[in-house]
């Protein structure tokens, strides 16, 4: 699976996790880190399938009138803010704790109108899961395919110890047609911004589902959702 762009061969049949995209890149400009987390949610909206994984992983586990969220990752909170409307929608009160290790993205989250039930924090999951810290649900959208083999093995040891109901870590899955679809999306829109340019590198570094299977832990399942999403699963119960 090749696909070739301005002359150039784009293997998509292996994933490429040598790329490092602008946003992780301390020195990168912040207006621009900026513009990038306020088109987040016009992005996530079109592509990361939220709504969906709601109604199916997270919905269905509510035992009560409040539950609690960690987010992790979390960059501008835009996951965590839908997640707050839609429970309050259906009844449900979250008490989201959105943390990212970048303080650019705490930064950016200062900019914001607050929102009920909603707390970010610049930290790991590791330092939340040695404070003792646990919460009823653990996600992340986008964040898997950042990690090196090791940062995700400490990430998915880490949700097991905060999740009491369950983990949804939600990723792109890698294919020809993401990236040039994504790739036509993204041309006009976003200008200012590294969403383009990362996003297409992020379906670079991302996960096929064969892949993801293989370096799942036991107990952890994967499983495709349309368009073209992961999802990385666990449930303690």
């Amino acid at each position: 699976m090749t696909l070739m762009r301005a002359g150039v061969r784009l293997p998509l049949s292996t994933r490429d996790d040598a790329l490092v995209e602008r946003m992780d890149e301390a020195s990168c400009d912040r207006e621009a880190l900026f513009r990038t987390y306020a088109a987040f949610p016009h992005v996530n909206r079109v592509v990361a399938g939220w709504w969906t994984t709601y109604v199916r992983q997270i919905r269905p586990r509510f035992t009560g009138p409040v539950h609690t969220v960690l987010d992790i990752g979390s960059g501008g909170g835009d996951v965590a803010r839908a997640l707050l409307r839609w429970a309050r929608r259906d009844g449900v009160r979250l008490e989201v704790t959105a943390i990212d290790p970048d303080p650019r993205a705490f930064d950016y989250v200062e900019t914001l109108p607050p929102a009920a039930g909603f707390a970010h924090r610049v930290c790991s999951s590791t330092e939340l899961a040695d404070e003792g810290a646990q919460f009823d649900f653990v996600l992340s959208n986008h964040v898997l395919h950042h990690l090196s083999a090791a940062e995700l093995g400490a990430v998915l040891a880490d949700s097991e110890r905060l999740a009491r109901v369950a983990v949804v870590h939600s990723d792109i899955r890698r294919s020809v047609a993401a990236y040039l679809l994504f790739s036509a999306f993204a041309a006009a829109r976003f200008r200012g911004s590294f969403i383009r340019e990362d996003g297409l590198m992020s379906i670079r570094r991302s996960y096929m589902l064969g892949e993801l299977i293989a370096l799942a832990p036991p107990g952890w399942t994967v499983s495709a959702q349309v368009p073209f999403r992961l999802l990385l699963l666990r449930d303690p119960d």
